[in-house]
């Protein structure tokens, strides 16, 4: 493997939108406000009619209200054969919010401007789904020697919820992929792990009291930034002293809070805090570890807490696991698929999670590979060049030598 620096660095080059297969499908999906918070529905529905028009079969799994589904839908090989041996390419339908963000352009009409392609969920990772389904009447004209799968699920940004449900769904109905590829944004390199993503709410219940008599009261707040103040310490440790993986962007474990809540007036010693937080983990560093010395650090500030209020307490919510990946077999066929159907066949690691361990776990062998770039997702005027879809386009066509008859 080499460094993980490449990824940032693909070479690129003039492309045409009209040169795109893909780009009309990109400009569809894209035009879905999918965001987590809501339903993903009318997209499912799209993808379903549109693949049932091309001979698929498919199958819907939902969420508990029904507001959310995933889609696994199956092209069939000549022979018939829809169960054995297969790849699925997956993505998830779901983006992250836009509000509050600085947009120069609607976030779900895709525009284009120069070499670029703006709209929420064009790196983050509505492309290569859009380009796989754009693909679909190629791959039935040249016949398949194997079956094709597309997964497309629900919620991955809040933790990997849907898919859990697919992958359940389809060991339940025997279908056993030969792989998958998952078309996060690598800037079309493979990557062959990722790290693992824990995430907790810490709720600090305090006693009110007057500012001017702050020794009778317990200031939740306060003790909510003591504990902010230890996991910054300990992400101080975990970069400068701790075990490293340099295959890694970012090399080493990292402790990261991300919202907090707190207080009603100044003059008020606060009665409630509350904090969210995460831990982006190598693959050899424990989870419940890290948590595990938090909360005896915790722990160690309820004796005096209780001291002046019984009903004070410390108390965690676990929100979310999302589980390390990391394809350690070099012989796995789907990373030789994967590198032969890449104009580079180095491989790298990422730190942002993924939905590969879920299908790894599954028996299912997974390599990651997408269009465009982590450092354009998440935020404002998200954008994807037009040479990465061209890039994703050319990885396709590489795919129907392994999945095709002609």
């Amino acid at each position: 493997m080499n460094a993980p620096h490449a990824l940032r660095h693909a070479d690129r080059a003039t492309v045409s939108p009209h040169e795109l297969v893909g780009y009309e499908m990109v400009r569809k999906l894209v035009g879905f406000p999918t965001v987590s918070r809501d339903s993903n529905l009318a997209l499912i529905e799209f993808a379903r009619d549109y693949l049932d028009g091309h001979g698929a079969t498919t199958a819907l799994t939902f969420d508990d209200e029904g507001r959310k589904a995933n889609l696994f839908a199956t092209l069939a090989a000549h022979d018939g054969n829809a169960t054995s041996n297969g790849i699925v390419l997956s993505g998830h339908t779901d983006v992250v919010p836009v509000d509050g963000q600085p947009w120069d352009t609607d976030p779900f009409v895709a525009t284009l401007d120069g070499d670029r392609l703006y709209g929420r969920g064009t790196a983050d990772m509505k492309s290569f789904s859009a380009i796989g389904l754009a693909f679909v009447p190629e791959f039935v004209r040249r016949g398949l020697s194997r079956p094709l799968h597309f997964a497309l699920s629900y919620d991955e940004e809040v933790g990997c919820i849907g898919v859990r449900r697919l992958i359940a769904d389809v060991m339940e109905k025997g279908v056993q992929p030969a792989g998958c590829i998952i078309g996060e944004p690598t800037g079309m390199q493979i990557v062959v792990a990722n790290k693992g993503r824990r995430t907790w709410r810490c709720r600090v219940r305090g006693h009110e009291a007057h500012s001017s008599l702050t020794p009778q009261g317990v200031n939740a707040v306060q003790i909510a930034c003591e504990l902010v103040g230890w996991i910054a310490k300990r992400a101080r440790e975990l970069r400068d002293s701790h075990r490293h993986d340099p295959l890694y962007d970012v090399p080493f474990t990292t402790p990261h809070v991300g919202v907090i809540r707190g207080g009603t007036a100044v003059n008020i010693v606060p009665r409630d805090c509350s904090f969210e937080f995460e831990l982006r983990h190598l693959p050899f560093d424990d989870p419940q570890q890290f948590f595990a010395e938090l909360r005896a650090y915790a722990d160690s500030f309820v004796p005096a807490m209780h001291a002046v209020d019984p009903a004070t307490y410390i108390a965690f919510d676990a929100l979310s696991e999302m589980p390390g990946f990391d394809n350690d077999n070099g012989d796995d066929p789907m990373r030789a698929i994967a590198r032969d159907c890449t104009d580079s066949g180095l491989e790298h690691k990422v730190s942002y999670g993924t939905e590969a361990a879920l299908f790894h776990r599954a028996s299912i062998p997974a390599v990651i590979c997408g269009p465009g770039h982590i450092e354009q997702a998440h935020q404002p005027n998200e954008w994807i060049g037009l040479d990465q879809l061209a890039r994703c386009e050319a990885f396709m066509r590489r795919l129907m030598r392994h999945v095709c008859v002609a």
